[in-house]
């Protein structure tokens, strides 16, 4: 961080404070409780609804506002509405649907859901666990991949793992198909360790090796998970130090006793949910990993995240870099439309973040990967096309229609309502300015597109 740090209201302290402040963990875990120095503001909602959900509309904006935090938060784990009825939806999908069916499902229920934050964190466990139709080339396995994820997306990690190691997208996915007493492959133990529990450095070959052995015997054969015990390794093993005729199940649950494992996690969803530039020390996580650890409650460790001081201070304040989905939905959800999602997931393949296929076991990278001149154009293309009265997205977005409804029909209330909608209140007058000068021409409507699109490409809009 720098030498001095802004704080949510645009202020600034000095770093000497500041920073022993941030980094001490039982004020940066303790709840946030909204004070002069760090009011509840549109900007303290903004921030909550663009790490916690895909943004938010105006409405919801001003009802959290009036929540304020323990509310607000309170809703986005546990909504109203009944999110069970909701997901019957998914059941109903067809098996036989491509993955770019599938993948327009996924982002019409993210831009549409009761509950944001579940779809948010299944994107999360989507990008952890990566695994992509590339080569599974199976939509049902893959429609019922990402539905295990949200079944588990906020519960406990502990049956989250043991799943994925025994799903069949899964095992396609890492060869681990036909794993063979005769003939093992060590890719899902290997991939186990290192990138969905352990990290590198934390285990050895012998111990990636014996853990292979004692996942032998699953296969994938008509889309379909069988075991054969003639095919898995009974045989006496030693994996981290535990000893015995260990088998899968007895793996996972190895990997969840290593203090390694909830490091990990915490520290991924803390690049997640509070900030990617910032890497935090050890003595400041320990707490979450140390907790995290007895029940593996993942819902216990986002609020915790999501409640904290931490969260809503400058260390996290606009520290990530939207994704493509992030940037697209938060058009979408701001003013209040229902895109063409087969469009829009193309669209967004090509900005680098296609659904249903990461790029490699690592998932996205992020962070300013997601950002050069390629794909800086492609979001002003992505943005135009939404925003402005084009036939791609069937002009179903109209920025004067929303600002109307919400009391601003002149065009300059309806170009400062439109400001503060997507920067909730992040746009210096100077700055506010310079938006509502890219719509000075043209009749109001288009005025007002203008300024939206002005706004959407600024860098502001693409920090979450």
């Amino acid at each position: 961080m720098s030498a001095e740090t802004r704080k949510l209201d645009g202020t600034v302290e000095s770093s000497d404070a500041g920073l022993r402040r941030l980094a001490d963990p039982d004020w940066a875990w303790a709840a946030y409780q909204p004070d002069a120095e760090r009011p509840w503001d549109l900007r303290a909602v903004g921030h909550l609804f663009r790490r916690a959900a895909f943004g938010a509309d105006w409405s919801q904006l001003q009802e959290a506002l009036a929540d304020g935090p323990q509310r607000s938060v309170d809703k986005l784990l546990a909504p109203d509405a009944d999110v069970a009825e909701f997901n019957r939806d998914e059941d109903a999908f067809e098996d036989s649907a491509s993955t770019d069916s599938l993948r327009a499902w996924w982002l019409r229920r993210m831009i549409i859901t009761p509950h944001p934050l579940l779809e948010k964190m299944t994107l999360f466990w989507h990008d952890h666990f990566a695994t992509s139709d590339a080569k599974v080339k199976n939509p049902a396995l893959m429609k019922k991949h990402v539905q295990m994820l949200r079944s588990h997306a906020l519960d406990s990690f502990e049956p989250l793992l043991q799943e994925v190691s025994r799903d069949p997208a899964m095992l396609v996915w890492l060869d681990a198909n036909t794993n063979r007493k005769s003939q093992p492959n060590d890719n899902l133990a290997r991939n186990l360790m290192e990138h969905f529990s352990m990290g590198l450095g934390n285990y050895s070959e012998k111990d990636v090796r014996e853990a292979t052995r004692a996942f032998t015997g699953w296969a994938v054969l008509k889309s379909r998970l069988r075991y054969f015990d003639r095919e898995h390794d009974s045989g006496p093993k030693k994996i981290l130090g535990r000893e015995g005729n260990l088998d899968g199940q007895d793996v996972v649950r190895i990997v969840l006793e290593q203090a390694a494992t909830p490091r990990l996690i915490v520290r991924k969803l803390y690049r997640w949910l509070i900030s990617e530039t910032n890497s935090p020390s050890d003595e400041l996580t320990n707490p979450l990993a140390v907790s995290f650890s007895e029940h593996y409650d993942t819902g216990k460790l986002v609020e915790t995240m999501l409640r904290s001081n931490l969260f809503f201070s400058p260390v996290a304040y606009r520290q990530r870099i939207k994704s493509p989905v992030d940037f697209a939905l938060g058009i979408a959800k701001g003013f209040e439309e229902v895109v063409p999602t087969s469009k829009l997931g193309s669209d967004l393949a090509e900005l680098g973040q296609n659904l249903y296929n990461p790029p490699t076991v690592k998932g996205w990278e992020g962070g300013r990967r997601w950002i050069n001149t390629a794909t800086m154009i492609g979001r002003n293309r992505l943005a135009s096309a939404l925003i402005h009265e084009t036939k791609e997205y069937g002009n179903k977005i109209d920025p004067a229609a929303v600002a109307k409804k919400h009391g601003h029909s002149r065009p300059e209330d309806a170009g400062r309502f439109v400001i503060d909608l997507l920067l909730q209140g992040d746009a210096e007058p100077k700055v506010a300015d310079v938006f509502l000068e890219a719509g000075a021409d043209g009749d109001d409507s288009q005025r007002v597109r203008d300024i939206a699109h002005a706004v959407a490409i600024s860098p502001e809009f693409q920090l979450a």
